[in-house]
Order: C-alpha cells, then structure tokens, then sequence
C-alpha cells in the first residue's frame, strides 16, 4: 500500500489498470482486483471527469452538495476552507488524516488521526478548527461518504452562513489546495521518516505542521509564509 500511496501523489489520474500495470512493472505480484481493494481501503479514485456511477448509501441519507467554488475568486482569509481525508501507512498497519486548510493564505487551520474514517471524527476537527479559528463562509470536500453523511452535514444547520461545497465526483482537481498539502507532508516528511505507530506519527505531523504553517514558504504566496498570511493564526 505504501507503493500505491508513493505514486498516487505522482500520478493522481492513475486509475486500478494503470496502477496494476506499473505495480507490476516494478515488480510487485498483483492483479486488477487487488488493486482495487486497496483504492477502496486507502479511499483513493483516479481524477478526472467521469459519470455520476455513486450509489445511495444503504440506512443513510447522505446528501451532495453543489461544488460553489468554479470561477470564485478567494481574496481573504477564512473565505474558504477545504477539507480532506488521505491514507497514511506504518509498519505493519495505516492511520487516516483528516487536514483543513484555509485556501486563501495555505493555513492548517485543523487536522487529527484515526485508525477509522467516520463522520463523526471529521465533524469533530471541523468544530475544533472554528473554535479557534472562527467559521470559514465556505467549506470545500470532496463526495466521500464521511462528509455526505447526516451526521457531518447536519453540522451547517447550525451555522447560520455557513456554506457546503463538494468536489465533483472524481475531480481532486477541485480541492487542488489540500491535494497539493498532501503531497508536500508526504515527500518532505512521513516518506522521508516512516512511522512505526501512531503516537510516533503524531508527533511527526506535528512537528511538521509547526514548520509548514509558520515557516515554510509559498511560490503561490509570493514565496510567504501561512502565518503572514492568516492574521488570526495563533
């Protein structure tokens, strides 16, 4: 899984055939319908336009929102957040991350581990990151389960203003920002120092995010740091 992860950063469009024939090219023993499996398990899909295949979630309304960020010019801090879930792999075992970035400055404004992607876990860093941050006027996912679940979507009633955006299906091109966060702690930190377990992934991450948010600087920023663009940045 490591593999698949390492060059899905590269090759995001790389859907099972593509991964199966380059996994099999670097000589790794698998076939399509493994590959498959672990894209399901490490929630990862090739990018790109494609049909609206997506079933309804069985026991559950889960709702999509329209994707209301197409031609917005974001000129402000806390105008809006994007939010997403990727794999992270240890030895012997994988944590999720869930990350919140603010587009406008590239600020983290919040992020946890899990050893399960719930609903419930992304609300709960979602309400932590406006505790201390204030509410963004849009929040930008993708389709995922977690975020189209009644049990994080319900969260918008009650935040007068608050506005929910999806991804289209199958587009990380939408939420190029938190895509683009991802590969930067992947290759600059946990693929350069892999994990045994989560505490020692933790403290890794967080060390990073003291670094990323506070001194890395951004071409797109006029090579600025996040916090010199995020006033509210405690």
């Amino acid at each position: 899984m490591k593999q698949i992860d390492k060059q899905y950063m590269i090759t995001p469009f790389y859907g099972v055939p593509r991964m199966t024939h380059y996994l099999r090219g670097i000589g790794y023993e698998v076939n399509p319908k493994r590959v498959r499996r672990l894209y399901r398990k490490m929630d990862l899909y090739a990018t790109g336009p494609r049909p609206n295949t997506s079933k309804p979630h069985k026991g559950e309304s889960h709702v999509i929102y329209p994707y209301l960020l197409r031609g917005l010019k974001v000129t402000r801090p806390n105008q809006v957040w994007a939010m997403d879930i990727t794999y992270i792999p240890l030895a012997g075992s994988h944590m999720y991350m869930v990350a919140i970035i603010d587009v406008y400055s590239r600020y983290i404004v919040g992020w946890s581990l899990s050893n399960r992607m719930t609903a419930l876990w992304c609300r709960e860093c979602l309400e932590e990151a406006i505790k201390h941050h204030g509410a963004p006027e849009i929040i930008n996912t993708d389709q995922g389960s977690q975020f189209s679940s009644p049990d994080f979507s319900a969260y918008f009633s009650s935040h007068e203003g608050l506005k929910f955006s999806m991804d289209g299906q199958g587009r990380a091109i939408d939420n190029i920002f938190i895509e683009r966060f991802w590969r930067n702690i992947k290759y600059e930190k946990l693929y350069l120092e892999p994990s045994d377990n989560g505490l020692e992934l933790y403290h890794k991450i967080k060390d990073y995010m003291k670094y990323y948010n506070l001194e890395r600087p951004h071409q797109g920023l006029e090579y600025k740091r996040p916090v010199e663009m995020y006033p509210t940045a405690a």
